[in-house]
């Protein structure tokens, strides 16, 4: 039974940070790059961050550049991302996503956590 359990999200003010953590089982972790979409009400999901089966390149949309920072431990099987300096048009709903590339029916989703930036 495959899982991504993310977690980490809730409410900060502006300039503030939070790092989401997203639990991976059922498959093997290794094997997958992972990526971290957001959406926000009205608007399309959109990629945030992703990361390489090894961790070994990243890649990040330009608006968190220098803000956001994806990683991973594929010992513990997770996932994360530090956000830093957090804006109002941060406020989404995080999800954690692991692909296989070259497969493509391995493409699996968490359910999400909120993440509220406000003052």
């Amino acid at each position: 039974q495959v899982q991504l359990v993310e977690s980490g999200g809730g409410l900060v003010q502006p300039g503030g940070s939070l790092r989401l953590s997203c639990a991976a089982s059922g498959f093997t972790f290794s094997s997958y790059s992972m990526n971290w979409y957001r959406q926000a009400p009205g608007k399309e999901r959109e990629l945030v961050a992703q990361i390489t089966s090894t961790g070994g390149i990243t890649g990040y949309r330009d608006s968190v550049k220098g803000r956001f920072t994806i990683s991973r431990d594929n010992a513990k099987n997770t996932v994360y991302l530090e956000m830093n300096n957090l804006k109002p048009e941060d406020t989404a709903v995080y999800y954690c996503n692991a692909r296989r590339v070259g497969y493509l029916r391995d493409n699996y989703w968490g359910q999400g956590t909120q993440v509220t930036v406000s003052s």
